[in-house]
């Protein structure tokens, strides 16, 4: 009987390095290759290009791999200690970097079941990263592009969201990572809000700005980012026009559209003061809802439902009917909107929300309540969280003290310590 050798794989762009390593792997024997799934590629770095059944289909296309099993973790040493290898192969890229810990751990388990580390030596001026970065220079596929966000969804604890109001914040989410407990930690996705939007332009949040102009500004901020968007469209506007927006997000690669249940002007829902705001019928909202679900061409392309209940002073009993009525118009999340400084409102909402069985993905937006962490909308079952203001919000002060700094000096001089050096923002900005 051959011997069996596992070899966890990702296969975003499959390339010569693979090849070489599944070669190296087939003289040992018999091939498993662990396939990871984006919920075990999301642990570590951004899920790839491709989805898993995508990847899948080519790595059953190669004759060195004799099977495919699901890698549904990073931690690699629960597969070990299911199908029991007699190999572990390995790029010995894993010696340094995040995945340090890691190797440590599969050493132990293998030496458990009399199992044996092969290593074999990272090959040099290739990476699925790079070429990755290559292909998405070139240009993301916006309908890859779309597809994305449902993914994250589907393969993240929760998916973050900040708010970005043109292309260098856009860039800005784009570059910024850190390593947090072991593992890279950054935003999964943009927000395209219309308070934001509104401002940067100088004008009032009530829809002031109409959406082609947005869709313009978008569109420079698309050109030069790869992660998905959110678009915040207000209350939809017309249901006759509806179908024609949907049509040009689409178009544009955005992943999701956010509807709130309001009608007339719009009133910003932060406002303490909502005189003379009123909430849509169901019957009418459902309509809306159905209509962006009836117009999309892409299945991928998602429609959340924002529910203005809490902001208009109604209780959880009006919140949940209309939770429950527009999941059945066809929502595929529900963002349950609060003005409060505390939780309690939107727990008791998706406590209750959670036995329904229409319950869809939920979605929070903790402007007023930021002193909740992630871990416990987690906890709560809440799958977004949209930080939906904050560059714009950071942006501001620190631009007015660089101008007051330069009318008090007269120079820029006392400044120059205060702010990034020019080289930062080129560097930035890459030329092709």
């Amino acid at each position: 009987m051959k011997k069996k050798i596992y070899v966890p794989l990702a296969i975003d762009v499959l390339h010569s390095a693979h090849i070489n390593l599944l070669k190296k792997a087939s003289k040992y024997g018999y091939v498993i290759v662990g396939l990871l799934t984006d919920k075990a590629i999301s642990e570590y770095k951004q899920i790839p290009m491709l989805s898993y059944q995508e990847r899948f289909k080519i790595v059953s296309g190669l004759k060195l791999v004799n099977q495919i099993v699901e890698q549904d973790h990073w931690d690699y040493t629960i597969n070990i200690k299911k199908y029991k290898p007699d190999y572990f192969l390995h790029g010995d890229d894993w010696k340094n970097g995040i995945q340090k810990t890691l190797r440590k751990k599969v050493i132990k388990t293998l030496k458990n079941i009399k199992s044996k580390l092969i290593e074999i030596p990272y090959t040099k001026n290739i990476s699925s990263s790079e070429i990755k970065l290559k292909i998405e220079k070139a240009g993301i596929n916006s309908e890859n592009r779309i597809s994305v966000l449902k993914r994250l969804i589907n393969s993240k604890p929760i998916v973050k969201v900040l708010e970005s109001h043109n292309s260098l914040t856009g860039l800005i989410i784009e570059n910024t990572k850190l390593v947090k407990n072991k593992y890279i930690n950054e935003f999964d996705a943009m927000w395209s809000s219309s308070l934001t939007d509104s401002a940067t332009k100088g004008k009032p949040d009530n829809s002031s700005v109409d959406f082609s102009s947005r869709i313009i500004s978008l569109n420079d901020m698309l050109d030069v980012t790869t992660k998905p968007l959110i678009f915040d469209a207000d209350n939809g506007g017309q249901i006759e026009h509806i179908s024609y927006l949907i049509r040009s997000l689409e178009r544009s690669g955005v992943s999701a559209i956010i509807m709130e249940d309001k009608i007339g002007l719009k009133k910003n829902s932060l406002f303490l003061n909502q005189k003379g705001a009123k909430q849509d019928s169901i019957s009418s909202f459902s309509k809306k809802i159905k209509k962006v679900v009836n117009s999309r061409k892409n299945s991928d392309f998602l429609a959340i439902a924002r529910i203005e209940s809490f902001i208009l002073n109604k209780g959880v009993k009006d919140a949940l009917k209309r939770a429950n009525a527009y999941s059945k118009a066809g929502a595929d999340a529900i963002l349950i909107h609060s003005k409060e400084k505390n939780t309690k409102q939107i727990f008791s909402f998706a406590k209750e929300f959670k036995k329904s069985k229409y319950f869809k993905p939920m979605v929070a937006v903790p402007s007023t309540y930021s002193n909740v962490r992630e871990k416990e909308l987690i906890k709560n079952g809440f799958k977004i969280v949209i930080y939906a203001n904050h560059l714009l919000r950071a942006a501001y002060p620190a631009m007015e003290n660089a101008v007051k700094s330069i009318l008090i000096n007269g120079r820029s001089y006392e400044l120059e310590r205060k702010i990034i050096p020019i080289s930062k923002i080129i560097n930035l900005i890459k030329n092709d």
